[in-house]
């Protein structure tokens, strides 16, 4: 069991992009830690199969097919689960393309899922505790890309960093409330989004942010649902507008 503070029974938590990587990770830690869990994703197969992870863990889940850009189905979800205390807004795509190439299209997908995903989740969620009177936290995905020039990354590191502005705001908005609001920034973590590059390209990109890290590896969706938990919990009682940055010490702003 969790220490005190990190100990969630008896409270719900919404976690979207959970059928895989850190939201998967992020739902069977708060779930571990003894939250109602529901799990919400587009791909039905790993939805299920977080939801079986968690009940073979003698955890609770309830699961969603749902698409963070679909406002209606996402408000939905939300308010079936009830007095909600948590949301995880981890859904996340990503895109390539070197700026001059970018098509208006693919920054608008890019934009609907990685910021207005996060943003009606969060207004979803901010909503309902308002309502209920649930003091609760809020945790948004940010990204390391937040803090460098990555080459071909324009939409999404964008759209990242519309995510942390996002945070800072809302945090100031809903102190009042009791309810908290940060950002999780990962470093480069393995998950099905960086592992799309083929072997060798992979195994030459994991070295290359190995060398650059003073801890020698790369991130695993563990260690980034750690976080999450750790500002889910009363143990970040006092933290609000903050960006958490798990990276391995790549980065390291001020």
């Amino acid at each position: 069991m969790p220490l005190t503070a990190y100990d969630l029974t008896g409270r719900t938590a919404f976690v979207t992009g959970a059928a895989s990587g850190i939201g998967r990770a992020t739902a069977l830690l708060l779930a571990e830690a003894g939250a109602t869990v529901h799990c919400a994703d587009v791909h039905e197969k790993g939805l299920h199969e977080t939801q079986t992870l968690i009940a073979d863990a003698d955890g609770t889940a309830r699961t969603h097919l749902v698409d963070v850009t679909d406002r209606a189905r996402l408000d939905a979800a939300v308010e079936s689960a009830g007095a909600l205390h948590i949301m995880a807004a981890v859904a996340g795509i990503m895109h390539s393309s070197p700026v001059l190439e970018t098509r208006d299209e693919d920054l608008d997908r890019v934009l609907a899922v990685n910021f207005k995903g996060v943003l009606h989740a969060c207004q979803a969620a901010a909503r309902s505790m308002i309502d209920r009177g649930v003091k609760g936290s809020l945790v948004t995905m940010a990204s390391g890309a937040v803090d460098a020039a990555n080459p071909g990354l324009l939409c999404y590191s964008a759209a990242k960093a519309a995510v942390v502005q996002l945070t800072k705001t809302l945090a100031a908005e809903l102190g009042p409330y009791s309810i908290r609001v940060n950002a999780v920034a990962p470093g480069w973590i393995r998950t099905p989004m960086t592992d799309r590059h083929d072997a060798d390209l992979q195994q030459k990109a994991e070295a290359a942010m190995v060398r650059l890290s003073p801890l020698g590896r790369v991130g695993e969706p563990e260690d980034i649902a750690h976080a999450v938990l750790h500002l889910a919990s009363d143990a970040s009682s006092f933290t609000t507008g903050q960006i958490l940055r798990p990276n391995g010490g790549v980065a390291m702003p001020w």
